[in-house]
């Protein structure tokens, strides 16, 4: 079984920058898609972005386009979400996810999760 740990969620200043990485047991993801999805508090857990470890392909959702960038380190099975330009509605516990392939957006393809870490925008 995959585990994941998040790290380097905290609180910051609008229009500030924030990465988080995380950390995985196994020691490689080649058949694997590693995404973040996000949960504010009354809210669904949403998408956010994913990269397929084979190849790079990237997804992101509509909100995080053009501010966040998702990477993957496959050496050290790390994944990492760059966040710029935050905004207080970007504030939410951010999960990270290991999933099939073609995972993608598809929360239901994504069948190991970490514990999250919380990020929080203020305005």
């Amino acid at each position: 079984q995959v585990q994941l740990v998040e790290s380097g969620g905290g609180l910051v200043q609008a229009g500030g920058s924030l990465r988080l990485s995380c950390a995985a047991s196994a020691r490689t993801f080649s058949s694997y898609t590693m995404g973040w999805f996000r949960q504010a508090p009354g809210k669904e857990r949403e998408f956010v972005a994913a990269i397929r470890w084979s190849g790079g392909a990237t997804y992101y959702a509509d909100s995080v386009k053009g501010r966040f960038t998702i990477s993957r380190d496959n050496a050290r099975n790390t994944a990492s979400l760059q966040m710029n330009s935050l905004k207080p509605e970007d504030t939410a516990v951010y999960y990270c996810a290991v999933g099939t392939p073609a995972a993608a957006r598809s929360r239901e393809l994504y069948d190991y999760w970490g514990q999250g870490t919380q990020v929080t925008v203020s305005s």
